[in-house]
């Protein structure tokens, strides 16, 4: 059993309840919009860590991540990407279980044609009155469990 969290849209805030829930797991997959480099170290400190660039990461730092990156935990083939709208392949025909992103602050959990959508919304600074929320994926061979959590702002 693999626990991979999850995290989105912090834009240079990384709240201590988001590193208190992401202790423990196994992975940390973090969508996009990072606003400071400071916090990649702080994750990778906690758990291996990947990432995307999201549309407001600027800098040689940010340039060096990819806007998208595919990766197998136990047998499930996920794909990560900061904005949905921005999906350039076919995730079924890819052979996708679980796509990641961010982008939009409001965390959802969508299964549709054996296809999970996972948006973790934002651990960052609060936007209208969208909650401040993390997530994670408990992958068990080729079964995934997902979950959001909302954090106190």
């Amino acid at each position: 059993m693999t626990r991979i969290g999850l995290i989105s849209d912090t834009h240079g805030l990384l709240r201590p309840q988001a590193i208190a829930f992401l202790q423990g797991s196994d992975h940390i997959l973090h969508a996009g919009d990072i606003g400071d480099p400071a916090i990649l170290a702080t994750l990778s400190r906690i758990a291996p860590l990947t990432a995307v660039r999201g549309n407001n990461d600027h800098g040689a730092w940010a340039e060096a991540l990819h806007a998208s990156v595919d990766m197998v935990f136990e047998r499930v083939r996920m794909h990560m990407l900061h904005d949905l709208a921005t999906l350039a392949i076919d995730p079924h025909a890819a052979g996708i279980g679980v796509v990641v992103c961010g982008h939009s602050h409001r965390p959802a959990i969508d299964r549709r044609a054996g296809l999970l959508h996972v948006n973790p919304g934002s651990a960052g600074r609060r936007r209208f009155r969208l909650p401040i929320a993390v997530g994670e994926l408990v992958v068990d061979g080729e079964a995934v469990d997902a979950r959001i959590v909302e954090l106190d702002g």
